[in-house]
């Protein structure tokens, strides 16, 4: 079967650039590639047409020698193409997929130059009271920080001198292994992908060009952050090697807890206990907020658990939006360590109450009248 035209394969006009056929073949090579289609033989097939296509038209000489005498111009066994010693032999397909998707994994080096890693981040926790989150405020932290040396300015050599070229990789980073028909490339053992060797380190950093160190920063806390938010400090992280970008500082917020309120989300809660007789007879109770002292009034024949919201209290939450409420519920507080007098008039008050029926005790009642539906059915 006759080969169809390469640029055909690959989509593209004949007079299209290497950017053009390097963004052809990716997108074609990505479609086609084995492991996306297992078990398929027209994937297969296609994908190393696409392949051979762009091998070929990729190298300046080998598509000149196309567009000039089509698929005879390149093949071998025709007389054309390119033999062993020939300028841009050899290319096995790791050279392409390196190439090709070397800038989509982040492979590859630009110029073969030294290797250029940015700073890793750092994490620091930030322990803050219930209060100042609330409030926002400024606190100041020492972190322990990989710096760039300052004595070589990053480089790792000592002043006056520089790195020099790696002999075993000639300054790629990578070296190539031949293993049968296959080639295949790793980092270089020797300079471990830097493309570079240090012969005289400075000695300061010892050729490592990063030092440890620690600083004090300034964190702006905005208002109403919670438990688990981060605050990024851009290039505060650990300086980048080799001259790379220093990476962040992300700060953990963590809410210690308060002896009063408990936060969710926007609100604030908070248990009040009262006695036994303002819950009965009512009253007037001095609650805290974060923003002071307000009064919660209390009715009559309140019940424990009752809930009451004293709206706009609560956090104004970070993002935006209204500000959240403060939720008290009251406990009705059993009086204990009572005197002989006491209790003898707690007596008394238990009589005149039993007098009165269920008037007084209804959730009692309805609760004891459940109570004994639940025995006479299990005796039926």
């Amino acid at each position: 079967m006759s080969k169809r035209d390469y640029y055909e394969v690959l989509g593209v006009s004949k007079n299209a650039s290497e950017a053009d056929l390097k963004k052809a073949y990716r997108r074609a090579a990505q479609k086609y590639h084995p492991d996306r289609n297992p078990d398929n033989k027209d994937a297969e097939e296609k994908f190393k047409e696409c392949k051979e296509a762009y091998e070929v038209l990729s190298n300046s000489q080998k598509r000149a020698a196309y567009d000039q005498f089509g698929h005879a111009g390149v093949d071998p066994s025709m007389g054309g193409g390119y033999g062993p010693g020939a300028a841009g032999a050899g290319a096995s397909f790791s050279d392409i997929f390196g190439d090709v998707f070397g800038d989509i994994f982040g492979g590859g080096r630009a110029g073969g130059g030294q290797h250029v890693y940015r700073g890793s981040d750092l994490r620091y926790n930030l322990q803050l009271s219930l209060e100042d989150a609330v409030a926002g405020t400024t606190v100041k932290i020492r972190i322990p920080t990989q710096v760039s040396c300052d004595a070589c300015g990053g480089s790792g050599a000592k002043k006056g001198s520089n790195p020099v070229t790696c002999t075993t990789c000639g300054g790629q980073g990578q070296v190539r292994m031949q293993q049968g028909f296959f080639s295949l490339q790793q980092t270089c053992p020797r300079c471990h992908g830097n493309g570079t060797i240090i012969s005289d380190p400075c000695h300061k950093c010892h050729g490592h060009g990063r030092v440890e160190e620690r600083k004090t920063l300034s964190v702006k806390v905005p208002a109403g952050v919670d438990t688990g938010d981060r605050i990024r400090l851009a290039g505060e992280g650990e300086a980048g090697e080799s001259g790379g970008p220093p990476g962040d500082l992300y700060v953990q917020v963590q809410i210690k807890p308060h002896p009063i309120f408990m936060r969710e989300e926007n609100n604030l809660y908070c248990e009040v206990p009262i006695s036994f007789v303002t819950a009965a007879l009512g009253g007037e109770l001095e609650v805290p907020t974060l923003d002071g002292r307000v009064n919660l009034k209390i009715p009559a024949e309140t019940q424990t658990g009752k809930m009451f919201r004293m709206r706009g209290k609560g956090v104004k939450p970070v993002r935006g939006g209204p500000v959240g409420d403060l939720v008290c519920k009251v406990n009705v507080e059993t009086p204990v360590k009572l005197s002989r007098k006491q209790k003898e008039l707690l007596q008394e008050f238990a009589s005149e109450v039993e007098q009165g029926g269920h008037r007084h005790s209804p959730q009692a009642h309805t609760w004891m009248d459940g109570v004994k539906k639940f025995f006479d059915g299990l005796s039926g």
